[in-house]
Order: C-alpha cells, then sequence, then structure tokens
C-alpha cells in the first residue's frame, strides 16, 4: 500500500489496481500481538485503511481476497481467483509484488494443532483460542515469540516459552540477552532454554528431553521465509538467501516487475552482503521508493542495518548492525565498549541504569553494531548511534555530538557521548580493555586481577582471585602491586579507568575489565544458561542483572 499510494501522488491518472490474498490491506502488523494481550482495546484500531477508504481518497481499485493464481511476463498480465471462484485478469506496465514472508512450521508431529500470527485472520483464530486457556506453550523466541510470551502474560495465560538456542532474540549477544532472560522468569515466564519441542498433543506439548508441558494453547513463532511463490510464477530470479533478487531500484530479474518487503533480499549496510531483514520501515521505504522509479523518479533503496527494538514488561531491548557473535563468525576484527550509564542525570528523581555495547572497527574506528537493554532510554541511544553509523561517524565522533540535555531526560555526558570517550581512549592507545570473556586465559597466563571497589561490594560478590585494593587506597598502595601484567575492575568501568591510569608505567601492560563486574556477572550467568545446576547460577543472577544496583 506504501507503493500504490506514492505512486497515486506522482501519477494522477495512472490506473492503479491492488490484489490482496486475504481480506485486509494496509493493517498494523506489529500491533497484533498488543491486542491479543488487551493493550490495544479495540481491534478496528489495528484497521490503518479499508478498500472503501484507499478507493475514496486515493482512486485505488483495491480487491482483497483476490489470490493471484498466474502471471504471464510476456504478455505483462496476471490472473487471480476472485471471492466468488471465477478467475478475474489483470494487465500492467508495472507489477509490484509484495507478498511478505510465510510463518515457518517445523516439521513437528501435532505441529498443525499450533497457532500463527501473521495478519489479522491469524489474530482473530488466537483471540478466540485465548478466551477460557489457562495455559499457553510458545515456541521459538525470537522478537515475535517474546512479544507474545509477554502479551498472553498480560491475558491471564500461564506461558511457557521453548527456544533451541542457549538465550532468546539471537541478534543480542549473550550478555546483553541475560537481563532479558532475568526479566521473563520475574514476570512468571517459564523459560526453556536449548529446548525443542518433539511432539505437539492435544492439551500438552513434549519436549525433546522428555518433559510435558501443559498446553491449552500452542503457538509457533519459529520465524519466517520469504514468500516467493510468485516469484516462481512469473520465472524470477531468487537470491541466494532464498529471497526475491532485486536490484537497488527494487527491480527484479524482470524489468517490468518490482519487489519489495519481506519477500525480498535487502544488502547489507556493513560488507553488502545479501540479507533478509523482515522489518516494516524497510518495507515501507522500498515501497516508496520502487513508486518513485516506476513514475521516473529514481532513487536507490538504503542498504540495511536491522535497527530494532522490543519491549519485555517494561524492559527496553535494542539493537542495530552486526552483533559480536556475527563478527567473531565471520572472522572480523572488532572492539568491544561496554557501558552502564544512567538513564538520565542521577541527582533528578527516577534514574535508571542502561546498559550499552557498541562494536567498532580496530583499524577505522568505524561503528559495526551495538545493543542497549534498560527500562527507559533506550531508544533514543540506539537510534543516535544507528544515525552516527549511516552517516559515517567514528565512534570517537560520538563523543563530540551535541545532545539535547535537561536532567530528566539526560546527562551533561550523555551515554553515547561516554562510549565516544571510552572509544577514543582505547583507539589512540591511552587505555587498553579486556573483555569478560577473556579474563580467564589471561587469569591463567599470569594476569594479576586487582578489583577497585570498594570492600562492601567486593563481599556481595567478586570475580575469583581478585586481588581487592579500593581505588580510593590505591596511589598510598601501589608497592602492592609488583606484577606486569595487571588488570582492573571494577563495578562498570569507571573507577577501573582511573585506576589504570594510576598504575601504568614504562614496562607494564594495564587493561581495564571492559564493562567492569556487572557485564562479566552478565556474561558467565548467560553461559551457565543451559546448566542452572552450576553453583554460581544463582547468586550471579541476583548480583547482576538489578538495573537499580548501587554499583552505577
Amino acid at each position: 500500500m506504501s507503493a500504490a499510494t506514492r505512486l497515486r501522488r506522482l501519477l494522477p491518472q495512472a490506473d492503479i489496481v491492488v490484489l490482496e490474498r486475504s481480506g485486509y490491506v494496509s493493517f498494523a502488523n506489529c500491533g497484533l500481538p498488543y491486542y491479543i494481550g488487551g493493550v490495544i482495546e479495540d481491534r478496528s484500531a489495528l484497521l490503518l485503511q479499508t478498500p472503501q477508504a484507499l478507493a475514496k481518497r486515493f482512486g485505488l481499485d483495491v480487491r482483497v481476497h483476490h489470490e493471484v493464481t498466474h502471471i504471464d511476463p510476456q504478455r505483462r498480465c496476471v490472473q487471480a481467483r476472485t471471492p466468488d471462484g471465477s478467475v478475474a485478469s489483470v494487465e500492467y506496465d508495472a507489477l509490484v509484488l509484495s507478498p511478505g514472508a510465510t510463518p515457518v512450521r517445523p516439521p513437528i508431529p501435532g505441529i498443525e494443532r499450533a497457532l500463527m500470527l501473521r495478519d489479522i485472520e491469524d489474530t482473530d483464530a488466537l483471540a478466540r483460542a485465548c478466551a477460557g486457556a489457562q495455559n499457553a506453550v510458545v515456541i521459538g523466541g525470537g522478537f515475535i515469540g517474546v512479544e507474545l510470551a509477554e502479551n498472553l502474560v498480560h491475558a491471564g495465560i500461564e506461558v511457557a516459552l521453548i527456544e533451541s538456542a542457549p538465550q532468546v532474540m539471537t541478534p543480542l549477544d549473550p550478555e546483553m540477552a541475560a537481563p532479558v532472560h532475568e526479566r521473563l522468569r520475574e514476570r512468571g515466564v517459564e523459560l526453556r532454554l536449548a529446548s525443542a519441542v518433539s511432539e505437539v498433543r492435544e492439551r500438552s506439548v513434549v519436549l525433546n528431553d522428555g518433559t510435558h508441558l501443559a498446553a491449552d494453547l500452542v503457538v509457533a513463532a519459529v520465524g519466517v521465509r520469504p514468500d516467493v511463490a510468485l516469484a516462481h510464477l512469473a520465472g524470477l530470479r531468487i537470491g541466494e538467501r532464498g529471497g526475491i533478487l532485486v536490484d537497488d531500484y527494487g527491480r527484479t530479474s524482470d524489468p517490468a516487475i518490482y519487489a519489495v518487503g519481506d519477500a525480498v533480499e535487502k544488502r547489507d549496510l556493513e560488507d553488502g552482503s545479501a540479507v533478509l531483514v523482515p522489518l516494516a520501515n524497510t518495507a515501507n521505504l522500498q515501497g516508496r521508493r520502487v513508486a518513485d522509479v516506476i513514475a521516473g523518479r529514481p532513487r536507490p533503496v538504503r542498504p540495511v542495518q536491522a535497527t530494532a527494538i522490543i519491549g519485555v514488561f517494561g524492559l527496553q531491548v535494542a539493537t542495530t548492525g552486526w552483533s559480536e557473535r556475527r563478527l567473531r563468525a565471520a572472522g572480523r576484527a572488532y572492539r568491544a565498549i561496554h557501558t552502564h550509564p544512567l538513564n538520565h542525570a542521577g541527582y533528578y528523581p527516577g534514574a535508571i541504569t542502561l546498559t550499552l555495547k557498541v562494536l567498532i572497527d580496530p583499524a577505522t574506528d568505524l561503528i559495526l553494531g551495538a545493543q542497549a537493554v534498560g527500562e527507559d532510554g533506550v531508544d533514543k541511544r540506539i537510534d543516535v548511534i544507528a544515525t552516527a553509523m549511516r552517516a559515517g561517524l567514528t565512534a570517537s565522533e560520538l563523543a563530540d555530538l551535541e545532545l539535547a540535555y535537561a536532567p530528566q531526560f539526560g546527562s551533561a555526558k550523555d551515554p553515547v557521548n561516554m562510549v565516544g570517550y571510552v572509544a577514543e581512549n582505547l583507539a589512540s592507545g591511552l587505555t587498553q580493555s579486556i573483555q569478560w570473556h577473556e579474563l580467564a586465559a589471561a587469569q591463567a597466563d599470569g594476569a594479576l586481577l586487582i578489583d577497585v571497589r570498594s570492600a562492601a561490594e567486593h563481599a556481595r560478590g567478586a570475580i575469583p582471585d581478585a586481588l581487592l585494593l579500593p581505588v580510593d587506597e590505591l596511589r598510598e598502595r601501589l608497592s602492592l602491586v609488583d606484577s606486569d601484567d595487571v588488570i582492573v575492575q571494577c563495578a562498570v568501568g569507571v573507577r577501573g579507568h582511573v585506576a589504570a591510569m594510576a598504575l601504568s608505567r614504562p614496562g607494564r601492560r594495564v587493561r581495564n575489565l571492559d564493562g567492569g563486574y556487572r557485564t562479566w556477572a552478565a556474561g558467565m550467568a548467560a553461559m551457565a544458561e543451559t546448566d542452572q545446576s552450576h553453583p554460581e547460577f544463582a547468586r550471579l543472577r541476583a548480583d547482576s542483572w538489578s538495573l537499580a544496583a548501587s554499583s552505577s
């Protein structure tokens, strides 16, 4: 509909026909889970436009319940099955395919009982199934699965969330997913990680370890794949990732046929590779850009960086660009920065800690990706960093950004600026850092770990074999540090930086534990997720994931 309405504005005299298989066009698919949970109370609020309204305002011929069954590129004609079973033929000068993506239905015995959530018809079926349901199993811990789990809880249903990976929301790195796991469990979701459903029964599901979970309701949110059926009908080329292959202007292998949205492969901002990114803003922009091309005003569709955000029981979780996991899998060099700033000035009531992770190319200082988790202010920071990435700013240049400040909204040193300060120090060689997952190996190689927090903080939880030397006592006790390989560690990294500068001397290597104890503890807890008998598991969960912790 984005393409159709833009075309009408650009080509007032054109005949524009829209063929839609379902009974609805232009609906708020991102809002569907929130209608299930009762957050959006009025079903009609999901229906952004109707065929009648589109005809009245834009003069569009919108035909619902018309399923395209044949495309003839030579004659430039499509055929569609109509509601009465007859076949309608429509000729075209330009054809735009926007079939979206189809839900993945895993080959599990009994999976036909599982409901999906992709359109209004799915929503109505799920809403009916929720009535009277006491317990539900959601299969899949991606963005949609997590949103569904939250909203089914809002609907008063007991929920178990099953995810085959060791964490939910795999675009996040494990230490960033840890607080999401904690919030889900706090709100009553039974989280089954590194698990799979082996069978769906009439009132239960069976996991691969033999566990039976009661399930009045089963929802499959395993993922989606591009719907390329129409592309096959037209003989169009399919890309390496299984989506419709298009050029930078949305053209398919047939110059008269364009394709947009979740069905097409996109180009990654970082390396130009083919990617599948099913996000609404990208789909809408592609529709607009293709309309411009058809109307003789060509502008290329931008590459994608997969900027996304989700709410999880009051927790905001956002990501843009590449994760550390993806960089490591690609063999890319990177530098990681973890910070744990307050969302606004600490002296103003209601300040809450957020966690921010930024990944940087060590050779160019360009930003490769970022992730953020917190109860407030996450969207603002990720949007700024995503914009900086699009503009080609370096990580160090984040320090120079002039951002809006008042104590109830931010800090004089905004969290984004703080990342820039850290990046400057690392890029210039003024300081060195070490990551939470590198610490054990460094200690095994003989590095001395110094905890520069207070004695009280150390007593509440400490990294094994850390020597306690509070930062305010460090200058008086420098003689106690006789190692030439030193790692300093505080709660979040700030005091560690002060200590590292104080300990620096010619011939001594001093590294600051990036993100401090908080990041280390979250990472260790994430590693223990698949083995909850791990002796550190309960303590690490309690110690590291309180967003209002005094260590901030």
